[in-house]
């Protein structure tokens, strides 16, 4: 098979795999929001069912996290496999950057909080070390955010 060929399928099998993700992500969305049998309902990142204001911050948080990488996942495919892999993983890596910021901002348990530092340092040099695989320039250089004001601490 040619290369041009080869990469003409790439991107069909690609944009197909991302339109069925983003499909499936949106599916599971609507259905989280419908009522279950018994009249409860689901709350993963719906803010519409938190018990608190402090939750439906956190929720709102963690959901804009992720439609914010679902939009920048959908990268239009460049032809290099190695590039495109890097377009997508990158706000990967950032959501989970983004959703440890949320624990940190509205979370309790140290555990929990200690892990979600910890993700922030490690998901931040793994976005770097592809990028430089790629020879992408790196931002410049600030403070690792692994500490951030609590909701309650916000001016």
């Amino acid at each position: 098979m040619s290369l041009i060929h080869r990469s003409t399928l790439f991107r069909a099998i690609l944009g197909f795999v991302q339109v069925t993700g983003i499909a499936a992500v949106a599916a599971a969305a609507q259905q989280r929001s419908e009522p279950n049998p018994d009249g409860s309902r689901d709350a993963i990142c719906s803010s519409a069912w938190a018990d608190s204001s402090e939750e439906a911050s956190y929720l709102a948080d963690t959901g804009a996290a992720m439609q914010r990488m679902m939009s920048d996942m959908a990268a239009r495919p460049t032809g290099d496999i190695d590039r495109d892999f890097v377009l997508m993983m990158a706000p990967h890596h950032q959501s989970a950057i983004d959703m440890a910021q949320a624990v940190l901002r509205h979370g309790h348990n140290e555990q929990i909080r200690r892990l979600a530092q910890e993700i922030i340092v490690t998901q931040q040099q793994e976005i770097a070390a592809m990028r430089l695989a790629i020879g992408d320039p790196l931002p410049p250089s600030m403070p690792s955010p692994t500490e951030v004001a609590r909701s309650s601490e916000r001016p």
